[in-house]
């Protein structure tokens, strides 16, 4: 699976995709990245992509033809119309569930925006997807696109190398995860939980399946209340 940014700081992309997971899986080749700088694109002398809004108002908005461009040369590298998202605070929800289903995608171009907006024109003619990672708002659309290209790519066949990572941990089936524990047995006189150590996974994979459920209804009753809901509908 490949990834295009679109955005004003590919070297901030860069830094933090290259490194840990993301970029180990690079390595194997099971994902790939590349940023496209926007202002490469513009036509102006001085590099500028912004200007003032039409009509009035605080700030500056993005141009639309410097972002074009740079979409159609993504385009021109996948060798196909490639699916654009918008990072916005407009956007629906991103949620596991969409990141399961983005990571369906051969590829994703993804656009960071900046400064009070970007032209609506452009918006129109390139995105196919609007996505927001919560109720604030941020400086720009990097750390949003950062978050997508995390979770999107912990879903990629091969990324992960433990098979079950990706299946067994927070929000799987609406349920966060299970308390985890390491060495030492004993630490600030607190003990691992005895079933842990009794080596019947059977009592263990309940036992973390309960603490799941508890876990969900006392941190997050909202995704408890789907979690019944789909155990309900599922009979």
């Amino acid at each position: 699976m490949k990834f295009y940014i679109l955005t004003l700081f590919p070297e901030m992309m860069e830094n933090v995709l290259n490194t840990s997971i993301l970029g180990r899986a690079k390595e194997g080749g099971y994902i790939s990245f590349e940023a496209v700088n926007i202002r490469d694109y513009t036509k102006d002398k001085h590099k500028k992509v912004d200007d003032y809004p039409y009509g009035g108002g605080a700030g500056m908005v993005m141009q639309a033809q410097p972002i074009y461009d740079a979409y159609m040369h993504v385009c021109q590298l996948a060798g196909h119309k490639v699916k654009c998202l918008y990072l916005t605070p407009q956007g629906k929800l991103f949620d596991q569930p969409a990141a399961k289903s983005l990571a369906l995608e051969e590829d994703l171009c993804l656009l960071c925006g900046h400064y009070e907006g970007v032209d609506e024109r452009v918006l129109e003619e390139i995105v196919d997807g609007y996505y927001s990672i919560g109720d604030y708002v941020l400086t720009g659309g990097e750390l949003p696109a950062l978050v997508m290209i995390d979770a999107i790519s912990r879903m990629v066949p091969g990324v992960l190398t433990n098979s079950q990572s990706g299946s067994d941990e927070s929000l799987e089936g609406n349920l966060l995860e299970y308390p985890q524990y390491s060495r030492p047995e004993t630490w600030n006189d607190r003990t691992v939980p005895a079933i842990l150590l009794s080596g019947d996974h059977a009592r263990v994979d309940k036992w973390r399946f309960d603490q799941r459920v508890e876990r969900t209804k006392a941190f997050r009753p909202d995704l408890y209340e789907k979690y019944l809901s789909q155990s309900q509908n599922n009979g």
